[in-house]
């Protein structure tokens, strides 16, 4: 079970592969979902039905949908969200294609950051030896799932879901995204649009939620990094005609 869902047995041949920039195999077929969606929910990720692709475009009957294959399909999703086992087993069964999200800030909370910046954090952090719980990677982020900061007691410290969203706080965290309280992410096995796209663990659900705030240091500063990189590469393509 422990390489099935990412565990230590595994985990050293994949994580080596994708490291060096080969994507790991999937694990996103019928097969194994129900599967993995249980053990998911077995950690404490409570989960909730989402949408999924129809072709190229999203299984939601909005037109020009902003976040195709990757939304709650009700509105109540955070009153719905649950770590039950019969009733995932029901969703799963009788939604075959849906992907599933899970509600943060009740049990977790998900830091996500760009896939190459979060590359570099994964490797630091796991050879400093910090504790790294599940994570799992989407189409150009890679994401480290977290206990949850709790319920501070004063209210203006609850942190918005989008930190590189906020002027005073892109500095800070540059490309680094706190869901929390009010937020969700698609869990593994997810489909996205597209050819081969898909949401899954490097780091499987087995492994305990950390602390977010003893990887917050090293993310923060590979976050850095990879805006410095990225401002440079864009001063490159377009030289000041100063």
């Amino acid at each position: 079970m422990s390489q099935e869902f990412g565990g230590r047995t595994g985990l050293q041949g994949k994580l080596t592969q994708w490291l060096r920039g080969r994507r790991p195999k999937d694990a996103v077929d019928d097969g194994g979902r129900e599967a993995l969606l249980l053990a998911a929910a077995g950690a404490g990720l409570p989960l909730a039905p989402a949408a999924h692709p129809a072709g190229y475009r999203c299984s939601c009957d909005r037109i020009g949908c902003p976040t195709p294959a990757r939304h709650p399909v009700s509105f109540a999703w955070q009153t719905q969200s649950t770590t039950d086992r019969t009733q995932i087993e029901r969703w799963a069964r009788h939604q075959p294609q849906a992907n599933f999200i899970t509600a943060t800030g009740m049990v977790h909370d998900v830091l996500d950051m760009p896939l190459d910046a979060g590359r570099e954090a994964l490797e630091r952090l796991l050879a400093s030896g910090i504790e790294v719980g599940p994570v799992a990677e989407t189409d150009g982020r890679l994401m480290f799932f977290t206990l949850t900061r709790g319920t501070p007691e004063d209210e203006d410290e609850w942190w918005p879901c989008e930190l590189d969203c906020h002027p005073e706080t892109m500095d800070e965290h540059p490309g680094l995204r706190w869901h929390c309280r009010g937020s969700y992410v698609l869990v593994p096995p997810a489909r996205l649009p597209g050819d081969g796209q898909s949401v899954h663990w490097v780091r499987g659900p087995e492994h305990p939620l950390p602390d977010p705030l003893s990887l917050l240091e090293i993310l923060t500063d590979a976050g850095a990094r990879w805006a410095g990189e990225d401002r440079d590469h864009v001063a490159t393509a377009w030289p000041s005609r100063g």
